[in-house]
């Protein structure tokens, strides 16, 4: 089998679990008017074709700010931001409306194609759109008045959740109805959010133009508490200074991520509109192609079970190779698996670390601490010290010790001091490998 077919199975047979994990979920993708236009759009359609062919529940989110400048320019029409709110006056609101309309019936044309030879052909995806928004004005905010700009009122979950049930995708825009019959040009990120929340979605997607949050190093967080982002966003606003300023459509996105993660919907992805395939990625290969934001951190730190033997094995066999770990057979690995802990993410092991009880002498020993090459940099390994420790205090351990030859400073750091091998229970001086010369480090616990 040629390289570029092995590696077209092995990756088919990786997103699997993610294939089995998201059949039945509902998730809400938000696509704002830029993403309509690029070049791009034709492949996030395909893909979200192929979503949906895989069992998931989807609603469909549109907004239209660049073609509605457009249209307000054509007409010599202009318009004011207020708090990063657009001030809809009655001629506004009727290019609002118009664009609205216009941008629906190109995003359900291109969710009916079917052409042989093309990634939608026999797809045959039905698509509802409705007036499942109900909006109010905002009315006067700081002494402006926003006239026809509006908040979301009340989604209706029931009826959408009716037409999810029926295998079909809901398409929704920015516009908002009232019991009155007015019409209101409400935030997409605010629908998209609102709507996730009100659905209690399994996901909210948002894709915007950058690929997600990038730190100041320049490299893409692939994962940020909710917390933390809301710490990035509460800096972004505090230098603001003039209400007329816009918000970077980054900000937008984030804000509304954080909002529906404390609304109760797990997790939220920040993904880009113009990478091909960045959707799937992010669903579907283990780390992503974006941001995603949590609540909290969907990686566990739990013991070990004979189940997760190959997945250790696999993790610190290239530390064995290159002399850092004591090598281990499977078997001595599948006897000794309850004294491991394990890192898991999505069902893969990323760190493990051992402890064994020495309890006449009330000592613990630290050993084989590993985490996965691509994950290390964070706080993996003081999640696990720190369930070790635990562990070793419930025995009535008073004293946590570790051999190592190339990671004395990070034990340094987390509190460990170099002591005498002679201070070793009798049991490990008798199995000391002189060859390895190992330093020997303790704590109190």
């Amino acid at each position: 089998m040629a390289d570029e077919s092995i590696h077209y199975v092995n990756w088919f047979r990786q997103s699997a679990p993610y294939i089995n994990a998201h059949r039945g979920k509902t998730f809400v993708l938000m696509l704002g008017g830029e993403a309509i236009t690029d070049n791009n759009f034709n492949n996030i359609i395909h893909d979200i074709a192929l979503m949906n062919s895989l069992g998931i529940r989807l609603v469909l989110i549109h907004g239209a700010r660049p073609q509605i400048e457009e249209r307000l320019n054509a007409n010599g029409l202009s318009t004011r931001l207020h708090h990063d709110l657009r001030v809809t006056d009655s001629a506004a609101l009727q290019c609002v409306i118009e664009e609205i309309g216009v941008l629906r019936s190109m995003v359900e044309a291109k969710l009916s194609m079917g052409l042989v030879n093309t990634p939608m052909h026999g797809a045959e995806i039905r698509v509802c759109s409705g007036n499942f928004i109900t909006g109010r004005p905002i009315g006067i905010y700081e002494g402006v008045d926003l006239c026809h700009t509006g908040e979301v009122r009340r989604i209706d979950h029931k009826g959408i959740r009716g037409q999810l049930d029926q295998g079909n995708i809901v398409l929704l825009s920015n516009l908002g109805y009232s019991p009155t019959g007015e019409i209101f040009n409400l935030p997409v990120e605010e629908v998209a959010s609102q709507t996730a929340i009100a659905l209690k979605a399994d996901k909210l997607i948002l894709f915007g133009a950058e690929k997600g949050i990038i730190d100041s190093r320049g490299v893409l967080r692939s994962e940020l508490l909710a917390r933390t982002a809301e710490r990035f966003l509460h800096q972004y606003h505090s230098q603001l200074d003039n209400p007329e300023t816009a918000h970077t459509e980054l900000s937008k996105s984030l804000q509304m991520a954080t909002e529906a993660c404390t609304g109760g919907v797990p997790r939220c992805h920040l993904i880009s509109y113009k990478d091909d395939g960045a959707l799937l990625s992010e669903l579907y290969t283990r780390d992503g192609a974006g941001t995603m934001i949590i609540q909290e951190s969907y990686e566990q730190v739990r013991v070990a079970n004979i189940e997760d033997v190959g997945g250790i094995i696999e993790l610190i066999k290239p530390l064995e190779e290159a002399g850092v770990l004591v090598r281990r057979s499977r078997d001595l690995l599948e006897a000794e698996v309850g004294q491991f802990f394990v890192v898991e993410r999505d069902g893969a092991i990323i760190g493990c670390a051992a402890l064994y009880l020495f309890p006449k002498e009330k000592m613990g020993e630290l050993a084989c601490v590993a985490i996965a090459k691509a994950y290390q940099g964070g706080d993996r390994a003081q999640m696990l010290l720190k369930a070790i420790e635990d562990q070793a205090r419930s025995h009535q351990i008073e004293t946590l010790f570790v051999l190592t030859t190339r990671t004395a400073h990070w034990f340094i750091e987390q509190g460990f001091a170099e002591i005498q091998m002679a201070t070793l229970p009798g049991k490990k001086q008798e199995r000391y490998n002189f060859q390895r010369n190992s330093k020997v480090f303790s704590k109190i616990l």
